[in-house]
């Protein structure tokens, strides 16, 4: 998929924004995170742009407004569908990982929803896991502006620095991912321990 995406670098400019704003869009809008990789085609448009293939300006805007209203139709999906999305997931382990996110999102609600958009495949299930718990639509959008802004503005910015060299930042995105995926457990559980520890005493 990877190799495919990359011919991206050799597309006219619409194409370029074209397949960058369905794949992100996608991604959340469509629970295909699995087989649709936002974060590669964000990175790989933001490297078009510093290869003069199209301009950061366009590139941004359409990540951008991609990424957000990508997590708002997931949300919506979540909202009015829910159960549907557990039969999607079939795969153990990616069910193993959804139940954790399900646990998280109880656990921090709207900061879930910002450290879930910079975390593979969690990105694709938060939005549609806030809307199955109740998660009020403003509060959804007020962290997901966070996140998803701040996610796509670091993906193209990335692949705009890297230029060719984009298949590292690619990597380094998911090894980002995964350290801030594990600092948010760790201080889940902390706070989840104290708690229980308060209660006890009390």
């Amino acid at each position: 998929m990877t190799e495919f995406l990359a011919g991206l670098l050799d597309q006219p400019p619409w194409v370029i924004l074209t397949i960058a704003g369905l794949i992100v869009f996608g991604e959340c809008a469509l629970l295909a995170g699995m087989v649709l990789p936002g974060e590669t085609v964000a990175v790989l448009a933001g490297a078009a742009a510093a290869l003069g293939r199209t301009t950061l300006a366009s590139v941004l805007l359409v990540v951008l407004a991609a990424a957000i209203l990508g997590d708002n139709v997931g949300y919506a999906v979540g909202r009015n569908a829910g159960p549907r999305l557990h039969r999607r997931v079939t795969n153990p382990a990616r069910r193993q990982r959804l139940a954790r996110a399900e646990a998280r999102l109880r656990l921090r609600g709207g900061l879930a929803v910002f450290v879930g958009r910079w975390t593979p495949f969690v990105r694709s299930v938060m939005p549609s896991l806030a809307g199955i718990s109740g998660m009020s639509w403003p509060r959804f959008l007020a962290w997901d502006l966070l996140g998803a802004g701040s996610w796509a503005v670091g993906s193209v910015l990335a692949g705009f620095a890297a230029g060719k060299s984009y298949e590292q930042v690619v990597s380094w995105f998911g090894t980002a991912g995964a350290v801030l995926l594990g600092a948010f457990l760790v201080v889940g559980v902390a706070v989840w321990s104290w708690r229980r520890t308060a209660a006890a005493r009390a």
